[in-house]
């Protein structure tokens, strides 16, 4: 079933792409993809952690970017993301990785037109972290 793994070239390409997808609003793994690539390649760890932090930040980009097409809040909404994005800022978006809220938690950030750079930095960090856990592991 992953034999598009058995490569590295092909492994990390598909890795990057699952690890994108899964940061949108489509389901995804992006976990077990990574432990499956670091089994069969453990060597090459530093280059999945990196495309796989990449592609699930630039994903969190995009829910970013779709909140920034909403109008403009007028009433802010009493959702449970929108008023930890407001109380934290862009630092709550270290939890963008979280199943679920990751998603609405970029999304509301684009809404509320938090500095993008800032967001993308901390959503860059929660991701790194929770796929360099799920590469320790792997590792074992």
């Amino acid at each position: 079933m992953l034999d598009w793994l058995a490569a590295p070239a092909t492994g990390l390409g598909g890795l990057f792409l699952s690890s994108f997808l899964a940061a949108t609003l489509l389901p995804g793994g992006s976990e077990v993809v990574l432990f499956g690539f670091l089994a069969l390649h453990p060597g090459e760890m530093w280059p999945a952690l990196g495309l796989a932090t990449l592609g699930n930040t630039l994903g969190g980009l995009t829910s970013y970017a779709c909140g920034r097409w909403l109008p403009e809040p007028e009433k802010v909404a009493q959702l449970k993301q929108v008023q930890w994005i407001q109380r934290w800022g862009s630092p709550a978006l270290l939890l963008a990785w979280a199943p679920l809220v990751g998603d609405a938690l970029c999304l509301a950030a684009g809404w509320l037109r938090l500095n993008w750079l800032a967001a993308t930095v901390f959503m860059g960090v929660g991701k790194f972290a929770r796929y360099w856990l799920v590469a320790q592991g792997a590792l074992l």
